[in-house]
């Protein structure tokens, strides 16, 4: 596949974030038997990555704003172009030693996103799409899957955990959806979730509660893979909302109605 420059700088940004990943990752593992634990360590390889794609991005394109999940954000004096990254997409995972997390980086122009890269070292998947290119895994093309009805389909979600999102609103919406598929998965990085669906392996995905860091590249995957996705009312604002169903065009139809009927009477 073709890449523009622009693509190839997110590209190269990405694994060598995901090297240096890689590298705590192995370390990490080892420290879950200390009695300190491993949480000060991880906090340190998320900064750490961020700074690898913060500096590799800026360098290339030094008048573009950067929103990173670490950081505060960074107005470009370019005014239409903004880099959106997750540098460590799936922390929890990552803490406990579960090889599924990524390095997630978007690049938005004038409010919409224009290109994506979502990168998991632990298995060197690479996940791309450009606005109009199509979305690619490792340069093989990708495509959502093209199941017609929920009951047919694997759905993967967002689980609120401690302190965070309203769990009894959740629990409501996994009871209708779960009620109507094949099986729900909940994998822990929804950037990767939405890559997922993007190449298949998932038919939709529901979460609400995320950041833009959370979603962007996602977005755009979806969109080029030949998805739709709407935040969680049915609308466009997903990075305003925080909120996304994601499929194919009847899935994506059908599990924003089921995700959003009203709690049960009894």
């Amino acid at each position: 596949m073709a890449r523009s420059a622009l693509l190839n700088v997110m590209v190269q940004s990405a694994i060598k974030a995901g090297k240096s990943l890689s590298r705590d990752f192995g370390e990490v593992q080892n420290l879950q038997v200390s009695v300190k634990g491993p949480g000060d360590f991880v906090s340190q390889a998320d900064m750490k990555a961020e700074k690898i794609v913060h500096d590799e991005l800026m360098k290339s394109r030094p008048t573009y704003g950067f929103l990173g999940e670490e950081g505060e954000e960074e107005k470009g004096t370019d005014g239409a172009h903004r880099w959106i990254v997750d540098p460590l997409d799936g922390t929890t995972n990552f803490l406990h030693g579960i090889p599924q997390f990524a390095v997630s980086i978007a690049l938005e122009r004038n409010g919409e996103v224009v290109a994506g890269v979502i990168f998991n070292p632990a298995t060197d998947e690479l996940f791309t799409a450009e606005k109009g290119g199509g979305a690619f895994l490792n340069d093989r093309r990708i495509r959502v899957g093209a199941r017609r009805v929920l009951s047919d389909c694997v759905i993967g979600c967002g689980v609120p955990n401690l302190g965070r999102g309203n769990h009894g609103k959740f629990l409501v919406e996994l009871r209708h959806v779960m009620g109507e598929v094949a099986g729900v998965r909940r994998f822990g990085a929804p950037s990767l979730d939405l890559a997922y669906v993007a190449a298949g392996r998932l038919d939709g995905f529901w979460e609400v509660g995320l950041a833009p860091w959370d979603m962007a590249a996602g977005l755009i995957l979806i969109r080029e893979a030949g998805g739709f996705i709407s935040d969680f009312k049915g609308g466009n604002d997903m990075m305003d909302e925080g909120s996304v169903v994601a499929g194919n065009e009847l899935i994506q139809k059908q599990l924003l109605e089921v995700s959003n009927r009203p709690v049960p009477t009894r």
